[in-house]
């Protein structure tokens, strides 16, 4: 497998991992925030989409012709959360279309390709689409991580990808168990009491 085939096999897929966090969940569960700062599994995917039209579109001179949330002044936070209109079909589109516009990019450029990126520093201003490519593998990775930690706070589902957990293979009591002993070892270490009522050895 040449480098290109493998940065792109890489960002497909963790693209992947990042939607199936969204299975077999309804309308609310997809959008609700679940961080003080409004992050959500829907809101993730979307702003996936605009990245990658960003840095695999407009960048290597490759306009999508979709428009971006903030143009004509819309609000600087809008592809972080999909508004009541908003399907979840169309957020989903939008993120098809966005993996097959970058796609398009990354077969028609060869690696050495340069770009402009207008809102990096300017001694980093012109990458090519090698270092976009692993620069935005690493995001798209950060926000399938991100999807982890909700979904698991959603609804207890836990996992790398539907294929491949990544995890030990506990019950939920077992789970529960190591929680505890994780609690436990961190109150030791910070030397906090265990909280009141605890059983001595329960955290």
């Amino acid at each position: 497998m040449d480098e290109k085939s493998a940065l792109l096999g890489y960002l497909r897929d963790r693209r992947a991992d990042l939607l199936a966090k969204l299975d077999g969940l309804g309308e609310y569960d997809v959008r609700r925030p679940m961080t003080p700062t409004g992050t959500n599994l829907l809101g993730l995917v979307k702003h996936v989409a605009y990245v990658q039209l960003g840095y695999l579109g407009d960048v290597f001179g490759r306009p999508s012709g979709r428009r971006y949330p903030w143009d004509d002044g819309g609000e600087q936070d809008a592809d972080m959360w999909a508004a009541p209109g908003e399907s979840r079909a169309d957020v989903l589109e939008l993120y098809a279309f966005s993996a097959a516009h970058a796609d398009a990019t990354v077969g028609a450029l060869p690696l050495d390709a340069v770009g402009e990126v207008p809102w990096w520093r300017a001694e980093r201003r012109h990458p090519t689409l090698h270092t976009v490519l692993v620069h935005l593998g690493v995001e798209v990775a950060r926000h399938a991580g991100h999807a982890d930690v909700l979904r698991e706070l959603i609804d207890g589902s836990a996992g790398m990808s539907p294929a491949n957990s990544n995890l030990p293979e506990r019950t939920a009591e077992e789970w529960a168990a190591f929680r505890e002993r994780v609690e436990a070892a961190a109150r030791q270490a910070a030397g906090t009491p265990p909280p009141s009522g605890a059983a001595p050895g329960d955290g």
